[in-house]
């Protein structure tokens, strides 16, 4: 069955929830693609930064087939051992002491959001609840997640929002130090914003926060969803700006592609849920388990994170000539194997011209190119990626 005729049978069963790109996928591997036509593409999106070990990678494969013909379920009525081991590795390579499984990023911002507001209610009475978040930010399609967003255009139709989130430009600690009241009970925010265009900190921000939270006795959350599990060449991206949060959410590459989410926060924030203040059904399984704990040993290795740094500098200076040669390019801002080319118009018909030529990018904000490539990309790829970005630019750009 050909791909236009697999997308008229979805058109009529599937919610149009998405602006899909008119491809069929039906096999991975590595960092490519292949569509039902038999058409490969080099894939630079790897799931939004899901697959970061690539796709239908052996090992991972094998941890999650063991465990379907063992165990796959049996509710957190009971504990399983792949739960228990993956939680003793988040704690060991993290700031935390404490981790709460579900199955994706929304559900642990919900989390996060929850366990801030009982941990300040309980430390300083009914008073402390709100959050300062960050304009142009992006948590989830929750509720919860959603009021945390700074951005309106997901906002629309859904109001009113759940109270409590206050918006303050990214990077600017002046404004973030002028909205604490006795109110707030936390800063929430991403390391670096990806949905956003892949904005960066200052190089004090983050550790101008830590203090701030630190002096007026506030939570910092750090949603490393997008930017965490090695994307930035770090494990977690806030390592390069020298501020550990007290409550971080995971997701995206933590199972490479299986639904997963974490919750991590420290031995005394964690206190505040006790049986019965939250909960998720399927929550560490230990079928997904199993996978994240796996992904998880090859992504922390301080190796493979010094390649994936390695091969962003490389990627960089790509991208930087892409920039010299065409004046569409504004900027080019990322980090590790995270980056965004802001262009000075739309950025849709660039997207459609790599496809056509067999790469697959991302755009995000209407004019910036997304580009987020397994950390498994060889510098080969990264060069065949590139020479496909240019062609795609000298064709709609001459």
């Amino acid at each position: 069955m050909s791909s236009q005729e697999w997308i008229a049978r979805a058109d009529k069963v599937v919610m149009a929830t998405y602006g899909r790109q008119p491809l069929v996928l039906v096999r991975g591997e590595g960092c490519r693609l292949w569509d039902a036509e038999g058409q490969e593409y080099l894939d630079f999106v790897a799931g939004l930064a899901v697959c970061n070990l690539g796709h239908a990678h052996p090992e991972i494969g094998r941890a999650a087939a063991e465990h379907l013909k063992q165990l796959v379920h049996v509710s957190n009525l009971y504990y399983t051992t792949p739960m228990v081991e993956l939680a003793e590795d988040l704690v060991r390579l993290s700031f935390a002491d404490r981790v709460f499984f579900a199955n994706s990023g929304a559900e642990v911002m919900e989390g996060a959001i929850k366990l801030c507001r009982r941990y300040s209610r309980e430390r300083f009475g009914e008073g402390r609840h709100r959050f300062i978040c960050m304009e142009n930010s992006f948590h989830g399609r929750t509720f919860g997640a959603l009021s945390a967003t700074g951005q309106q255009k997901f906002w629309q139709g859904f109001d009113p929002l759940l109270p409590g989130f206050i918006f303050v430009p990214f990077n600017d600690l002046k404004a973030v130090a002028a909205a604490v009241d006795d109110s707030v009970c936390a800063v929430l925010l991403e390391p670096i914003q990806g949905e956003g265009g892949v904005c960066l900190p200052d190089a004090k921000f983050l550790a101008g926060l830590r203090k701030l939270c630190d002096d007026k006795g506030l939570l910092l959350v750090l949603d490393e969803i997008q930017t965490g599990l090695g994307r930035t060449g770090r494990l977690f991206a806030h390592e390069h700006f020298g501020a550990a949060p007290d409550v971080m959410t995971l997701a995206k590459g933590l199972a490479n592609g299986l639904p997963m989410g974490a919750l991590l926060a420290t031995g005394e924030v964690a206190q505040a849920f006790v049986p019965g203040t939250h909960a998720s059904t399927f929550g560490g399984g230990p079928v997904i388990a199993a996978a994240a704990r796996t992904a998880l040993g090859i992504l922390s290795n301080p190796d493979f994170l010094a390649e994936v740094g390695e091969k962003g500098d490389y990627l960089r200076q790509g991208l930087m000539a892409l920039k010299d040669r065409f004046p569409i390019i504004r900027e080019v801002r990322g980090l590790g194997l995270m980056w965004g080319l802001e262009l000075a118009q739309e950025g849709a018909e660039i997207v459609t011209a790599c496809r056509q030529r067999g790469l697959l990018v991302n755009c995000t904000q209407g004019n910036i190119i997304r580009l987020l490539p397994p950390l498994i990309v060889r510098r080969q790829e990264i060069d065949a990626g590139l020479a496909i970005l240019s062609a795609a630019f000298e064709a709609v750009f001459p």
